[in-house]
């Protein structure tokens, strides 16, 4: 189980040795790639559909085979790909701020900014089945479950198609109005896996569901923020720092919708998280 402890999360014994060998100079960081992850919101219900108050976030529990983040609770995400970065919008398939003006946000240029903002859609699709996109800039897809909306999906997944390519032969246009920008988190460097990953938030569609058809996730579920953040200080959850630092901010949130409010007068700095060796203990502090 991983311990956390005011900001520091105590290394788990699978990641020890290569902190301590970075921190020995027996190996040099590895250079973080681009990614990006959408903390997906929705206002909470208890069991008879009436409002139970307070949002909820989608997490996703990856597999302990994988080679990065293994077991960790995490929201929908990855990396950037070229895919993403050489992606052509027609006129008025792109609705939202423009490239530049996320270039802005994200503290990156034009082709950086368009790639996050991609990835962040097309990643939420291929995790969570949910899509950010809609026949027009006021409207969004209501149902993605059917067989088509599969084939869909796979075919992205297996990278055989751009997201741009798949709504333009359906005919809609990227909703990237409906994102916001969180945080910004870069991996530590001792990680041979680095990911230099924009947060966004993005409040889940009407008449859209999530489900469980990641690959990479053992479970799904909808959580408040305040009880992963609970649970990850008991050690009954797993996650790392960010996916904690950001659970704890959007608890203090009334409705989901307020995540998009507070996004906006957000001044997002980068994090990346050093070691701390205390007591014998090998820690990750933010910084």
């Amino acid at each position: 189980m991983v311990r956390q402890r005011a900001d520091r999360v105590l290394m788990p014994e699978s990641l020890r040795s290569a902190a301590e060998g970075l921190a020995g100079g027996h190996r040099l960081p590895v250079a973080p790639r681009d990614a990006a992850t959408v903390v997906l919101l929705r206002d909470g219900t208890d069991a008879t559909g009436v409002s139970s108050g307070g949002p909820e976030v989608y997490l996703l529990r990856r597999h302990h085979q994988m080679a990065f983040a293994a077991g960790m609770a995490v929201f929908p995400g990855g990396g950037v790909d070229d895919r993403d970065r050489q992606s052509s919008f027609g006129d008025g398939s792109w609705v939202g701020p423009t490239a530049t003006s996320w270039a802005d946000q994200l503290n990156c240029d034009d082709a950086t900014a368009r790639g996050l903002v991609c990835a962040a859609v097309r990643e939420t699709f291929e995790e969570s089945g949910v899509l950010l996109a809609g026949p027009d800039g006021d409207s969004v897809v209501a149902d993605t479950t059917g067989d088509g909306w599969e084939s869909d999906r796979l075919a992205l997944v297996a990278k055989q198609v751009s997201l741009a390519a798949v709504l333009a032969r359906r005919g809609l246009v990227l909703r990237t109005d409906l994102l916001r920008a969180w945080a910004h988190w870069i991996t530590p460097d001792f990680e041979p896996r680095r990911y230099d990953t924009r947060f966004f938030v993005a409040v889940l569609p009407a008449g859209q569901r999530t489900r469980d058809v990641s690959t990479e996730s053992a479970a799904v579920t909808w959580m408040a923020p305040a009880e992963a953040v609970a649970r990850a200080n008991r050690g009954e959850l797993a996650m790392m720092p960010p996916t904690v630092q950001t659970c704890a901010e959007l608890a203090r949130l009334s409705r989901a919708s307020d995540a998009l409010l507070a996004a906006e007068s957000r001044h997002i700095l980068v994090i990346e998280p050093r070691l701390v060796f205390d007591d014998g203990q090998v820690w990750l502090e933010r910084r």
